[in-house]
């Protein structure tokens, strides 16, 4: 693995950084627009949610574009779509506006999660390829991590800064990602073209020249044989198409991947990042606290990155997975059971001692009555003081009135994101760059990009509705549900790649067709 390798890897997986603060900072951008908005429970899912919506159509065609006009183009219109997502975001005037802004991101990094660990694998040696498609992860959880620290930094500055307050914190929330946009956009122009694309183009010089300067000349040879060798035997496969995905040689291959990218999503990961500080302040740390929490959720999120990048090629990819999803499993459960446990007692006192704008005649009804459920306490207030301004003071009331342990949520909050950060996160996307036969693998991994946006999507249209109809016990326990089952899958099916080169592979998994 050259200077080169982890240069290229690193340039090309910025779009998972971008993703990665995309995701994040909409956490604490929630806290803001809610009651700017007066959004309702259906609009906040769509606010959220609203790029992997779109990442999912941008993942279906992703694959198949790059595939005709190569991967690097395709990178530079994302970094495009980036730059104007995020424009557009922190001028937003109204919901419809913010919604569409944060589209145009979504089939930003849309294009980019499904282009970037293909453009990686086709340019990495066999015996470090697990650990170059991990610095995608690793650029998404660095994303993740910044945007819990800018979050944080910009809400110590309302009221302080005299260009940050309550009205815009959110603006400058979301348009701060037009810095990393801009810069991941001209560094594109510094990477080459991938060279098994430009083979398929038959444009094979070019395509020698750039395995040269990756590999130097006696390597480059060598892989550029394998690599004519693997097109020659599949030059009949190439008018494809997408029910081509079904035939029975790719069946194997295809449930994998399949089982993967679905169980990435519906164990809630999207959930926890998007919804992070949200999540803490129904434990009731008030919103302050919420949000210097969700800074600990980057902090283990690159930490055990870093972990399964230095494990992913030693280990294995199976027994990270195996380890990393019985701890997802065994987490979610844990903060099911935290929340199961909290009561809820609101008094005139704490009522006056976070607020003067709440009138305690108001909540006469819910005034020292114990409550044993966050659906039902959070619906008396809500009827109590209306929907706006409950939005307003959530983090306050729920930490006045709540009893519970919320050390142990936090814990298992951060157990689950350090268990997805050894497996799920970094691991999937490795698989899938290995997975699947060259002649077929932009179109495949955009057919499992689709499902795992669209299960992602789900998810975090889903929660807030969850929350307010199930409570937090109940959502928790089942996305642990969900992580138990994916278990015993993974168990029985998944193979082991690691060492092996993408033809090798592709011999052992994919029948002759």
């Amino acid at each position: 693995m050259s200077r080169k390798h982890i240069f290229i890897a690193f340039v090309v997986s910025i779009g998972g950084f971008l993703f990665g603060f995309d995701a994040s900072v909409v956490s604490g951008v929630i806290k803001f627009i809610v009651p700017q908005f007066n959004l309702t429970d259906v609009q906040l899912g769509w606010v959220v949610s609203s790029p992997s919506f779109a990442s999912m159509f941008a993942m279906l065609l992703a694959g198949s574009l790059s595939d005709l006009m190569g991967r690097k183009r395709i990178l530079l219109g994302v970094a495009f779509l980036y730059a104007l997502s995020a424009l557009l975001s922190a001028f937003a005037t109204s919901y419809l506006m913010l919604v569409i802004a944060r589209m145009i991101g979504g089939a930003a990094f849309g294009a980019a999660l499904v282009l970037a660990p293909v453009y990686i694998a086709e340019v990495s040696p066999a015996k470090s390829r697990g650990k170059l498609v991990s610095i995608q992860q690793l650029n998404i959880v660095l994303g993740f991590s910044a945007a819990y620290f800018c979050n944080y930094f910009l809400l110590k500055q309302v009221g302080v800064s005299q260009f940050i307050n309550e009205t815009n914190a959110w603006r400058w929330m979301l348009g701060i990602e037009l810095v990393p946009a801009i810069l991941y956009f001209f560094l594109l122009f510094m990477v080459p073209k991938s060279p098994r694309w430009l083979f398929t183009q038959k444009r094979d010089a070019e395509a020698n020249e750039v395995l040269k300067s990756i590999y130097g000349a006696a390597e480059a040879k060598k892989e550029s044989e394998v690599i004519l060798n693997n097109l020659g035997q599949c030059e009949t496969k190439s008018s494809l198409r997408f029910k081509d995905l079904l035939k029975p040689a790719l069946l194997y291959v295809m449930t994998i991947g399949i089982i993967i990218g679905v169980l990435q999503q519906i164990t809630g990961v999207n959930a926890i990042y998007f919804y992070a500080t949200t999540i803490f302040e129904q434990s009731g740390v008030g919103s302050n606290a919420a949000f210097a929490q969700a800074i600990w959720i980057g902090i283990i999120n690159v930490v055990f990155t870093l972990v399964a990048m230095f494990l992913i090629d030693k280990a294995g990819r199976k027994p990270l997975m195996l380890f990393g999803v019985a701890g997802v499993a065994i987490s979610m459960c844990v903060a099911g059971y935290g929340f199961s446990q909290a009561t809820y007692k609101l008094t005139e006192a704490n009522i006056s001692a976070f607020s003067e704008d709440i009138e305690p005649s108001k909540l006469t009804s819910v005034l020292n009555k114990t409550y044993h459920s966050d659906v039902v306490f959070k619906n008396d207030i809500k009827q109590a003081l209306g929907s706006k301004i409950y939005a307003k003071h959530e983090g306050d009331i729920l930490k006045s009135a709540i009893n519970m342990n919320s050390i142990l949520v936090l814990l298992a909050i951060l157990g689950f994101v350090a268990s997805f950060a050894i497996s799920l996160g970094p691991v999937m996307w490795v698989l899938l760059s290995e997975l699947f036969p060259n002649w077929v693998r932009g179109m495949a991994i955009s057919v499992v990009g689709f499902i795992n946006s669209l299960v992602s999507w789900g998810v975090q249209f889903v929660f807030p509705i969850e929350l307010a109809n199930l409570g937090s016990a109940a959502t928790f326990y089942i996305f642990g549900a969900f992580a138990v089952i994916g278990f015993l899958l993974l168990l029985k099916l998944l193979p082991e790649t690691k060492g092996k080169s993408l033809e090798q592979i592709e011999n052992d998994l994919v029948k002759n067709i």
